[in-house]
């Protein structure tokens, strides 16, 4: 069974210590524990939606990315007191 990616996504993040991440593996398990890998491209394009509305980070190397423009391996975590959304 699938759960709807955004409400997944800010409840794991919120779930998490303040500043810490998670990867978007966590986020397509915790939607589909059996075809997680299939959720991948879901995780990743509400990511983006929801960083541009700066309601959280994504990060590549431990620093905020651009959500229209990163590439490769990359982590969630919510924006942090003070912090202005890159998009």
């Amino acid at each position: 069974m699938t759960r709807d990616a955004e409400a997944v996504i800010l409840d794991l993040l919120a779930a998490l210590p303040a500043g810490k991440s998670s990867s978007p593996e966590e986020a397509a398990r915790a939607m589909d524990p059996e075809g997680w890998r299939r959720q991948l491209g879901q995780v990743r394009a509400t990511a983006v939606g929801l960083a541009r509305q700066g309601r959280l980070v994504i990060t590549r190397h431990g620093k905020p990315a651009d959500p229209d423009s990163f590439k490769g391996v990359y982590r969630l975590r919510l924006p942090q007191a003070g912090e202005a959304p890159l998009a």
